[in-house]
């Protein structure tokens, strides 16, 4: 199984990616929906990890009109057509690794993401988990929403594969290629937990897709 650069898979996937998400993906269509929904209602300033071509987006402008949006995303051409779909709102668009950008200190009311994280190690989501926490403001919100297994065997599994994929390829451990390997919901607890964050909480789950609200 040849696995593919993460830049390089979602660019060669742009067209068909909405379709894709909302159609084929058990729970995407309906985890947009609720992801806009547990978004706090005062939040103006709010942080898109992955934010890809905007499906949580599109959900989240249709209650909240006005937000103000950073959003960051490894392929350009994905943000190209987010950009297209909402001209008019308040993006801040960002075509980089989140786990390179700078997200500042206490600059945001609510972070999210939708099915992106699920292809990096503990120790690289406790990195990220840590600098969201520290760009939330006082009370913030982180809201993820991602394909979660409920079984320690299946995680164990999944970042098997990926560790003797990686091996057969030459592919080195640091370097980003697109290979799912989810957490468990008890491991993505304890490691936003671990980040700081106080309240901690699965809201919503259909098959694999699942909502975590982190509150700092």
């Amino acid at each position: 199984m040849a696995i593919e650069q993460m830049s390089d898979f979602f660019n060669a996937r742009v067209e068909g990616y909405d379709d894709h998400m909302i159609n084929i993906v058990e729970g995407c269509k309906e985890g947009y929906e609720k992801m806009a929904e547990l978004l706090p209602k005062e939040a103006n300033e709010l942080l898109d990890l992955g934010c890809g071509t905007g499906l949580e987006l599109d959900e989240i402008f249709k209650i909240k009109p006005l937000i103000n949006v950073t959003g960051i995303d490894l392929t350009q051409a994905m943000l190209d057509k987010l950009k297209q779909k909402h001209p008019n709102k308040n993006l801040k668009l960002i075509n980089e690794s989140y786990f390179d950008y700078n997200f500042g200190i206490s600059k945001y009311d609510a972070a999210v993401s939708f099915q992106t994280l699920h292809h990096f190690s503990h120790e690289d989501k406790l990195k990220l988990y840590t600098k969201i926490f520290n760009a939330l403001k006082p009370n913030g919100e982180y809201i993820e929403c991602d394909y979660m297994v409920e079984s320690q065997e299946d995680e164990d599994f999944y970042y098997s594969e990926n560790k003797r994929i990686r091996e057969e390829q030459n592919i080195p451990e640091d370097e980003f290629y697109h290979y799912d390997t989810p957490c468990t919901i008890d491991n993505q607890i304890k490691l936003l937990t671990k980040a700081g964050f106080k309240v901690v909480k699965t809201h919503w789950r259909m098959e694999n897709t699942t909502i975590i609200v982190a509150k700092k």
